[in-house]
């Protein structure tokens, strides 16, 4: 190792130094470092502004945090909102307004993980950040909407980083092999086409674990005759093992996950529905919690089109509640497919809204006395008086009025079993009813 490693600085980890040394070399982030982008015009303007940088980890929200500083100058001031508290903000700001003061220089406060900083500590910010003493850079993986309170928000500008694409992952990948000064080039790595994918597809948009993984393989694979070190498929396996799913259940992740899965149980993909379902499980979702969100399909989504959907997805709810992981996954996924395929009606939930928009601003109306309990007051007051008992008549239907100044609400589709309930329907209001 001594070869790659022949100094302090080279004693870095791989990924701290193949970081990206200009704009041009930042990966997997066109939209906001694309030419014109506005987080590239303030950058290349010297503007730049307080910022929130929100994204997945390895995808260069520190890296180009750190790029900033350089551009701009400054002096900067590192804090991790896990340890750091107001005291140390504090004199963050203290220190900010000495060196402004003294050498004419801004300081650039980067706070790694601000979503774990209370309201106490965001709010001993704001004097600092708009009174520009300091130039914040706040790195979260979370949506700061949920974790960064209004006023600090309103303050700044938040940029979302995306997933660094496969496509440039590998391009990472390559530079690193091929940089005999910062990257491993010097202990002749050579990849295989099996294990170069491998590590691409497994690094999940993170190119820190990618080139943690890279690192890993190449220091541990001993050089064959030639001095090569050959990184095989199953050397690539054990130098990243599982991939990482980025998932939190309090965060974007778990509404985003949940509405993919729902759009493609109502959109007829099954494969799909059973993808986004997979993850979730596999990143540790509550399966009562995917269980309901079936349930609510095949009552919203299906609805008599297909009655037996709300029974299989309530029969899989119940199951689920009963077998816990990883055995639910079996009727959760059964029930996922089943209303996935089924074919699909809102008619029913599209008429008890139009139902209780009617009950809320309609004409008022009351239960007609033909229609009341009689137990009680059927003498007295008339209740069920000239009720018309259905099934005494032919079909088991007979014309009367359930409902004074009657409005329609349901209007079945023609999909499924609701197309026979329609012709049903429309056989009762002409008054000759035909069996079901």
């Amino acid at each position: 190792m001594s070869e790659l490693f022949s100094s302090a600085a080279d004693a870095r980890p791989l990924a701290a130094r193949m970081a990206p040394r200009s704009l041009d070399e930042f990966a997997g982030q066109a939209h906001l470092l694309g030419p014109g982008k506005l987080l590239r015009r303030l950058i290349d303007s010297g503007r730049f502004a307080s910022a929130l940088f929100f994204g997945p980890p390895g995808c260069g929200k520190t890296a180009l945090a750190r790029h900033v500083a350089g551009r701009l100058g400054a002096e900067v001031v590192e804090l991790n909102a896990v340890t750091a508290g107001v005291a140390d903000i504090r004199r963050a700001v203290e220190q900010a307004k000495y060196s402004s003061a003294s050498l004419g220089r801004r300081t650039l406060l980067l706070v790694d993980e601000i979503h774990h900083f209370n309201k106490s500590q965001q709010d001993a910010l704001l004097p600092s950040v708009e009174r520009g003493d300091v130039l914040l850079i706040g790195l979260t993986t979370e949506n700061p909407g949920f974790y960064v309170n209004a006023a600090l928000r309103s303050r700044v500008t938040a940029f979302e980083f995306q997933p660094i694409p496969e496509e440039d992952l590998a391009k990472i990948l390559d530079a690193a092999c091929a940089d005999a000064e910062r990257g491993v080039a010097a202990l002749k790595v050579v990849l295989t086409p099996e294990a170069r994918a491998h590590l691409v597809r497994q690094s999940g948009g993170d190119a820190r674990r990618l080139l943690n993984a890279l690192e890993i393989a190449s220091l541990t694979t001993a050089p064959d005759a030639d001095g090569e070190r050959r990184v095989t498929l199953a050397v690539a396996e054990e130098s990243i093992q599982k991939r990482q799913i980025r998932y939190d259940k309090k965060s974007d992740d778990h509404y985003d996950h949940i509405s993919a899965f729902i759009k493609s149980m109502r959109g007829s993909d099954p494969d799909a529905a059973v993808y986004w379902m997979a993850k979730m499980l596999e990143a540790g979702e509550d399966p009562r919690f995917i269980a309901r969100r079936i349930l609510i399909c095949a009552a919203e989504d299906v609805g008599n089109a297909d009655f037996r959907a709300l029974l299989v997805a309530q029969a899989a709810f119940h199951a689920a509640e009963t077998l816990g992981m990883p055995e639910a996954r079996i009727p959760l996924s059964q029930a996922a497919l089943f209303v996935a395929c089924a074919p699909k009606s809102n008619a029913a939930y599209l008429a008890v809204d139009a139902a209780l928009e009617e009950v809320r601003r309609g004409p008022a109306r009351e239960v007609p006395l033909h229609l009341r309990d009689g137990n009680m007051d059927a003498e007295e007051r008339g209740h069920g008086k000239g009720y018309k008992y259905a099934h005494d008549f032919p079909g088991h239907w007979v014309e009367q009025v359930y409902m004074p100044d009657p409005k329609r609400f349901y209007a079945p589709t023609d999909q499924g079993d609701e197309k026979r309930i329609a012709e049903r329907l429309k056989s009762l209001r002409a008054g000759t009813p035909r069996p079901f």
